[in-house]
């Protein structure tokens, strides 16, 4: 797909039900259904000013084609800000279009301007059309991930 146009901006109260769409399609993407509840439950963080959990929405033509979420986590290597992209999301048709590329130097941008850092990311291994454009942007790290459900 050629580059289009894309908007990101902050997610604001008007966007709750394309962003539910959104987020459940990523779900799914990953093989997650989410509840409602968990919807819910993310929205309300999202509309929380005070809670660490931003939403970027990037926006073509009109329409929602995608989000990144982000938060700020203590970076003890440096006793300084870090960030943590926890979900990264644009639709089928908009991929190749720069949308992602958008949200990512949307991300980049909101860091810098809230103290910069490091950002870090993780994606499934078979997800090689983000990594092919997470590679152009971001330096592959090598640390191993582990997850422990407690």
């Amino acid at each position: 797909m050629s580059e289009m146009t894309t908007t990101v901006r902050p997610i604001e109260a008007r966007d709750a039900a394309r962003w539910r769409e959104l987020f459940t399609a990523y779900g799914v993407f990953y093989e997650t259904a989410f509840s409602d509840e968990i919807l819910d439950g993310v929205w309300a963080w999202l509309m929380d000013a005070e809670h660490p959990l931003v939403c970027l929405v990037a926006e073509a033509e009109g329409e929602l084609v995608g989000f990144a979420h982000l938060r700020e986590q203590p970076d003890t290597f440096t006793a300084g800000p870090g960030w943590f992209l926890d979900d990264l999301y644009t639709v089928p048709e908009v991929r190749g279009s720069g949308a992602g590329t958008a949200l990512l130097e949307a991300v980049a941008a909101h860091a810098r301007a809230h103290g910069g850092g490091t950002v870090r990311w993780i994606t499934a291994a078979d997800n090689e059309r983000a990594q092919r454009v997470y590679d152009r942007l971001a330096t592959r790290a090598t640390w191993v991930t582990y997850e422990w459900e407690v």
